[in-house]
């Protein structure tokens, strides 16, 4: 595989420098299909929690439910998507694009602090009060919301300041990179597993209810939209065109700032 660091070089080895018009057709096509299938997945969520669970209301018996829908909404569909910029905008200056970037990142992780204060409310708040963090997937869920909030500091202070010297740009670059999609398919996979842990509430294992199929739906689609994600952001067709910069744009910001695409 081609070492992240290279994909959005043009002429980088594994691809060719120039994006042309079939690729890019084929890029316009699987960007739509991903972002469907996110939008569907969101939709799956909301129908799952307003009409199988009560909907949505703070208030201990459907507070719940803000939780799957806002972490869904947050963690998996603007994550991706705040990833997926430097690939769609990529011949928009690089600093306008670091700034959506950074801005979908900092709305999923409010969506995702919500959805926890969603759970934790659920769980005090019931009478007798229930326990918080007995599960493995609180335990991941925890994990993913704290390496998401150093994932963005990072970012912040490597890239979007410009006191930041080169050296620890291009240094921090790969682990940014990296991280950023590892730290995507964690998340995507910590739903699938609160959804595991919802359906086992169920109690009647030799039948299977509708809300128990739209669930189980639901994580097969997210299944699917991480796929979509990492497929687009590993094809180095797909790479960035860097537009042309004035000398001082080449000096303040785009020589420092090769961090596109991976969250």
């Amino acid at each position: 595989a081609m070492p992240y660091e290279n994909l959005d070089h043009p002429g980088a080895s594994g691809g060719s420098s120039n994006t042309g018009e079939p690729s890019m057709k084929m890029f316009t096509i699987w960007v739509l299909i991903a972002q469907a299938v996110g939008l569907l997945a969101v939709i799956l969520t909301a129908v799952w929690m307003s009409v199988y669970h009560g909907g949505f209301s703070w208030v201990p018996e459907r507070v719940f439910n803000f939780h799957p829908l806002f972490m869904v909404i947050g963690l998996v569909f603007l994550y991706a998507d705040g990833i997926l910029v430097y690939r769609v905008f990529r011949s928009v200056k690089k600093f306008r694009v670091k700034v959506i970037h950074a801005s979908l990142h900092i709305l999923a992780l409010i969506f995702a602090i919500v959805g926890l204060k969603a759970v934790f409310d659920s769980h005090n708040l019931s009478k007798p009060p229930k326990p918080n963090m007995w599960s493995l997937h609180s335990w991941l869920g925890l994990t993913c919301v704290l390496l998401f909030c150093l994932q963005w500091v990072g970012g912040l202070i490597h890239f979007l300041l410009p006191q930041t010297p080169q050296s620890y740009r291009k240094m921090y670059l790969p682990i940014h990179q990296h991280w950023g999609v590892i730290l995507f398919c964690m998340t995507t996979v910590t739903a699938i597993t609160g959804i595991t842990e919802k359906n086992a509430f169920h109690d009647d294992a030799s039948k299977l209810p509708a809300w128990e199929k739209l669930s189980n739906t639901l994580g097969f689609v997210l299944g699917i939209f991480c796929i979509l994600v990492v497929y687009i952001v590993r094809r180095a067709e797909y790479q960035r065109v860097e537009p042309p910069a004035e000398p001082d744009e080449e000096m303040t910001l785009q020589q420092p700032t090769d961090e596109e695409k991976t969250g």
